[in-house]
Order: structure tokens, then C-alpha cells, then sequence
């Protein structure tokens, strides 16, 4: 079996376990996710060391036994994302609407969609993000941002099932930027995942939880270029398998600055305010601090220096 082969067959197993996932029930599938999550601190995985580093970095003064907490209900919070996004994925839309049982900033959403401007919309990895990108492809003109998997199958399936609803799916490419200013300026949001680790190029390092952190500065160009508002977005977990509150929040002023450092640094503090809200539904397990200012001691391997 050739390589090509190979990747067609582990896209195949991988969507019939997504289609099989999507057939359970919020309550089930959250239990799992808790379940998965217990496992992975139970047996001390790359996840519970890579969640522990990044809440010594970003909660130096939490006391310890605090902080251990804080990173068990994280993997277990993480464990309920992962087994909730095959409910987003294969559960109809107006199902999994259907759980979102708050809404907090209707009126931030409302004012800026009647300056006719656009929205850049910030959904960090806190919640449920899957649910949040939803709800707004769902009820406005909006084009997300996305990585490509590897896998050529596995990202037909999931452009098909993100962008059921008339959602825009578009690459970090120039054409795929070009679209999203194209849209923005006709008064649509733009959706951007704005705390991943980006390439080196187009960034800035800026604080996050107190470390100068490579981040994008794809933000701050889409502004620029398009005059739209910016807003930042998360859908909180609530307990007991009650569905989700989904929250709209004001962005840090500056986030349109010319200069990059500045930029950065209002979009840095504007996660970190929402991440402080809900700390434990978070992605800790995403090593986001490995790309600190060149020279700098990596986090996870400080035999190594970052690049």
C-alpha cells in the first residue's frame, strides 16, 4: 500500500469514528471526554506535562496544590472538547444550537454589525470553540481561517461539515486573506483562531501571561485594511451536561496599531482576559510558549533555546 493509499484509508477510519461519536448524547459524550481526560493525568502523558508547564508559566503565584487542580480539570475539560466536536460536526445545526443556553454581549454584536464595517471575531481555544464558530456561520456572512490537515480526505469532510450552512472556509494564503478583507469590507466577520503559534513570518513577539510570545499579526492587517470591529468570543461549558453560555466580549483598544509590538500586545492581553475568566477550559495542552524571543530558553526542553 502506497502512501497515498495509507492516508485515504486512516481519513476513512477517521470519519466513520467521527460519524460514530456524532451519534451520542451531550451527557455521554462529556462523561467520555471527563473519562479521557482522568487517563491522561493518571498516567502523566506528553499533555498533563505539557498543561502543568504552561500554568507554572502563567500562574506562578497559585499556590500548588491550586494549580494541580486547575491542570486535572483541564485535561478533562480538554477530553469533553474532543469528544464534543463530532456532535458539532455530524449533529444538525439547529441541534447543537440548541445547547447554547446564555448569551452575554448581544447588544457588542449588534452595534457592530449595524456600523456596516465587518467584524474580525477572535475565538480563542477556550470552550467550545467548534460550537461558537456555528452559531455565527449560522446566522451572519463569515469566511474562518484554517490550517489544512495533512490528510487531503480527512480536509474534504471538514470543510464539507464546517461549512454546511454557507460558512467560508479559507486558507492562510494571499488569496484566502484577500477574500476574507473582500468580505469584511461588504460588512461579514471574519472568524480567526488567534492564539495559535504562528509561522515566522508576519509576527510579532508580545506578552502573554508575562513571556514575549511569537503571535500573529494577521489581526491587527485586517483592521487596518478593512476599518471592521474587532470582537472576541468563547462558549463556556456549563455543568452538569447543561449545554454552553456564549460569551461576546470587547477587544483591548490598540488592536488596529500601526505598530506590530502594540498590536500584539492588545490581542495577547485580550485572550488572556477571557482565559483568566474560565481558566480551566482553556487548551493548556498546547505548547503556545515555544516560540519565545530568540535565544530564550525553551519551556519544554530548557536545553534548548527558542528560534
Amino acid at each position: 500500500m502506497n502512501s497515498r493509499s495509507m492516508a485515504a484509508s486512516k481519513a476513512t477510519f477517521l470519519i466513520l469514528a467521527l460519524k460514530l461519536a456524532g451519534k451520542l448524547s451531550l451527557r455521554s459524550a462529556q462523561l467520555i471526554g471527563r473519562l479521557l481526560g482522568t487517563l491522561g493525568w493518571v498516567f502523566k502523558g506528553r499533555s498533563r506535562k505539557v498543561t502543568e508547564t504552561n500554568l507554572r508559566i502563567c500562574f506562578p503565584d497559585m499556590p500548588e496544590n491550586q494549580r494541580r487542580d486547575l491542570a486535572r480539570s483541564s485535561l478533562r475539560h480538554t477530553g469533553q472538547t474532543l469528544m464534543e466536536i463530532p456532535l458539532m460536526w455530524e449533529w444538525p445545526v439547529e441541534e447543537c444550537l440548541g445547547l447554547i443556553q446564555e448569551f452575554e454581549g448581544e447588544q457588542l454584536l449588534n452595534d457592530a454589525l449595524a456600523k456596516g464595517q465587518g467584524i474580525v471575531l477572535l475565538a480563542p481555544h477556550l470552550g467550545n470553540w467548534e460550537l461558537t464558530g456555528l452559531y455565527f456561520s449560522s446566522r451572519h456572512r463569515m469566511a474562518a481561517l484554517y490550517s489544512p490537515p495533512h490528510i487531503r480526505e480527512f480536509e474534504d469532510y471538514m470543510i464539507r461539515v464546517r461549512g454546511r450552512i454557507g460558512s467560508e472556509l479559507v486558507r492562510g494564503d494571499r488569496r484566502g486573506l484577500a477574500r476574507m478583507i473582500t468580505l469584511l469590507r461588504e460588512g461579514g466577520i471574519a472568524g480567526i483562531l488567534p492564539d495559535q503559534s504562528p509561522r515566522a513570518k508576519g509576527v510579532a513577539h508580545a506578552p502573554f501571561f508575562g513571556l514575549n510570545v511569537r503571535t500573529m499579526t494577521l489581526v491587527s492587517k485586517l483592521l487596518q485594511k478593512s476599518g471592521a470591529t474587532p470582537l472576541i468570543t468563547f462558549s463556556e461549558r456549563l455543568k452538569d451536561g447543561k449545554g454552553f453560555r456564549l460569551i461576546i466580549r470587547e477587544c483591548e483598544p490598540e488592536l488596529d496599531a500601526a505598530d506590530p509590538v502594540v498590536a500584539t500586545t492588545a490581542l495577547n492581553l485580550s485572550i488572556e482576559n477571557c482565559v483568566r475568566e474560565i481558566p480551566e477550559q482553556y487548551q493548556w495542552e498546547y505548547k503556545r510558549f515555544r516560540h519565545l524571543t530568540p535565544g530564550t530558553p525553551n519551556p519544554y526542553n530548557p536545553k534548548k533555546l527558542c528560534r
